[in-house]
C-alpha cells in the first residue's frame, strides 16, 4: 500500500489489544485469588447504586460466573480470537462489574470501560490475531488513522484533566493530601529516607501537576515520544511503590501509552500471529457507518462530562457533585463516622445504628464523606423499619467530616429527615456548606 497520511498500520492497535486483554485478565484473576469477589460482592447485605443504575446488582452466587465470563472474555480479546463478541462480552460484564456497587469507584475501572468501548468499534484483530492466522476474519496491516488516534485521544483527555484537576491551592501550596500519604512510605527502600521531609509533597505535586499536564503533548509529538515515554515508566512505577492502593493502573497506562508509538516497534504482533496462507494483507476499509455517528458524540460525551462539576455550587471536593468520571486522580483526604437515628414518628421512640452492622469497611469508610450515599443508606435502613412495622420512619445522621486534615464538621445537619430527601441531578441543597475555601481548579 502507498504511503498515505490518511492510514495507519495496525500494529500499534493490536499490541493495544493484546496487552489490555492480559492486564485485565491478570485484574480479574487477582481479584478471584484475594477473596475480593465474595468479600466485596457477595458477602455484604447492601450495595450502594450509581444514580441511574439502581437496577445493577451483585448475583449472588452466580457473581463468580460473571467474573469468569470477564477473565474469559479478556483472554479473548488479547488473543484476537472470536475478538469482536469477546470485547463486547468483556466491556458488558467488566462495566456491569464496576456499576455493583459505587462505594469501590476508582477513575481507572471507569478509563478500562472507556477504552473497552472504543474497543468494540476498532479493528483490531485485523492484525496479528488469532482470527486473522485462522482466515477468521479479512486479515489487514493498514486502516484509516483515526482507528489509531481514537485510543490517543482517550489517554491525553484521562491526562489532561488529571493534571488541570491539581491546579488547586490545597495541591500546589499546602502539599495537601500529599502532606498525609508520603510519610507512611518511611519502610521503601532508598525513597522511604526522604517521606518525612518537608519539601517532598511539593516536589510530588507540582511534579504531578506538571507531568499530566503535558505528558500527553510530548507523547503525541513524535521527536519527544520515547522520552516522553521513559518519564511514563519511571511516573507510574513511582507512584505505585508510594501508593500501593490504586493497584494495576500505574501498569496499565505503562502499557497502553504504547500506543502512541508507530508500527515499527510493535511489528512482533504480527510475528506472533501472522495472516492465514494466501490471505492479502493490505488496506482494508474499516469505517462502520454507525461508528460515524456514535464514536463523534463518544468523544464528545468524554470532553463535556468531566465539566459538569461547574454547573453545582459549593466546594466540589466536599459535596462531589460531578466528581465522578472526571479524572479527579487521589486529590482529597477524607475522613469521618456516621451513626443514623431511626425515629418513629407516632411514638417518637428511636434507636441508633451504627453503619458497620450492615456494611464493610470499605463500604463503611466510604458511605461517611459521601453525601449521596448517606441518602442512599437512609432509605435503607428507613425500608427496614418500614418492613418491621414502622409506619412512617424518620432517619437522621449525626456526622464528622474532615477534609484534606482540616477540623471535622457535620455533613448533612442532624434536623433533615433523609426519608424526605430524594437524589437526583439537580444541586443538593441539603447538603451542609463547607467551612474551607479551596482556589482553583
Amino acid at each position: 500500500m502507498p504511503k498515505s497520511p490518511r492510514y495507519t498500520h495496525l500494529a500499534p492497535l493490536a499490541l493495544l489489544r493484546f496487552s489490555f486483554g492480559v492486564l485485565m485478565f491478570i485484574a480479574l484473576l487477582r481479584s478471584l485469588l484475594n477473596g475480593w469477589v465474595y468479600e466485596l460482592f457477595i458477602e455484604p447485605e447492601f450495595h450502594f447504586s450509581f444514580y441511574g443504575f439502581e437496577w445493577v446488582k451483585p448475583f449472588g452466587q452466580w457473581t463468580y460466573l460473571l467474573w469468569g465470563l470477564a477473565m474469559i472474555s479478556a483472554v479473548g480479546v488479547a488473543l484476537g480470537y472470536f475478538y469482536r463478541l469477546c470485547i463486547i462480552l468483556f466491556t458488558l460484564s467488566f462495566t456491569y462489574i464496576e456499576l455493583m456497587d459505587v462505594a469501590y469507584y476508582l477513575n481507572h475501572y471507569y478509563f478500562v470501560s472507556v477504552l473497552a468501548f472504543a474497543l468494540c468499534w476498532l479493528p483490531a484483530e485485523r492484525y496479528g490475531s488469532m482470527d486473522a492466522w485462522l482466515g477468521r476474519v479479512k486479515s489487514s496491516d493498514f486502516a484509516p488513522r483515526w482507528t489509531l488516534t481514537l485510543p490517543r485521544i482517550l489517554v491525553s483527555i484521562l491526562y489532561f484533566y488529571a493534571g488541570i484537576a491539581k491546579m488547586n491551592s490545597d495541591w500546589l501550596l499546602n502539599g495537601q493530601p500529599l502532606k498525609m500519604w508520603l510519610p507512611s512510605s518511611y519502610d521503601l527502600p532508598i525513597l522511604g529516607a526522604f517521606a518525612d521531609e518537608p519539601w517532598l509533597p511539593f516536589v510530588f505535586a507540582w511534579a504531578g501537576m506538571l507531568y499530566d499536564t503535558t505528558i500527553w503533548i510530548f507523547l503525541w509529538w513524535k521527536k519527544t515520544r520515547k522520552y516522553a515515554y521513559i518519564t511514563v515508566i519511571l511516573f507510574h512505577l513511582l507512584t505505585a511503590a508510594f501508593f500501593p492502593a490504586i493497584g494495576v493502573f500505574p501498569y496499565v497506562m505503562i502499557v497502553i501509552t504504547l500506543v502512541f508509538f508507530d508500527a515499527p516497534f510493535q511489528l512482533i504482533m504480527g510475528k506472533i500471529f501472522p495472516s492465514a496462507p494466501g490471505k492479502n494483507r493490505a488496506y482494508r476499509p474499516w469505517n462502520p457507518p454507525l461508528a460515524k455517528l456514535i464514536l463523534p458524540l463518544f468523544l464528545a460525551f468524554q470532553i463535556l462530562f468531566p465539566l459538569r462539576f461547574l454547573l453545582y455550587p459549593g466546594e466540589l471536593f466536599w459535596t462531589e457533585e460531578g466528581y465522578r468520571f472526571s479524572w479527579r486522580v487521589m486529590l482529597m483526604e477524607k475522613s469521618g463516622a456516621a451513626e443514623f437515628k431511626v425515629v418513629d414518628p407516632k411514638t417518637n421512640r428511636y434507636v441508633w445504628i451504627d453503619p458497620s452492622y450492615h456494611l464493610n469497611r470499605t463500604q463503611e469508610k466510604q458511605m461517611v464523606f459521601q453525601p449521596d450515599l448517606i441518602l442512599q443508606f437512609a432509605h435503607y435502613l428507613g425500608e427496614k423499619y418500614r418492613e418491621a412495622g414502622v409506619e412512617s420512619p424518620e432517619v437522621y445522621v449525626h456526622s464528622a467530616v474532615t477534609l484534606n486534615a482540616r477540623p471535622a464538621q457535620p455533613i448533612i445537619a442532624e434536623n433533615i429527615d433523609l426519608m424526605k430527601v430524594e437524589d437526583g441531578w439537580n444541586s443538593k441543597t441539603w447538603i451542609t456548606p463547607w467551612e474551607g475555601v479551596i482556589y482553583g481548579w
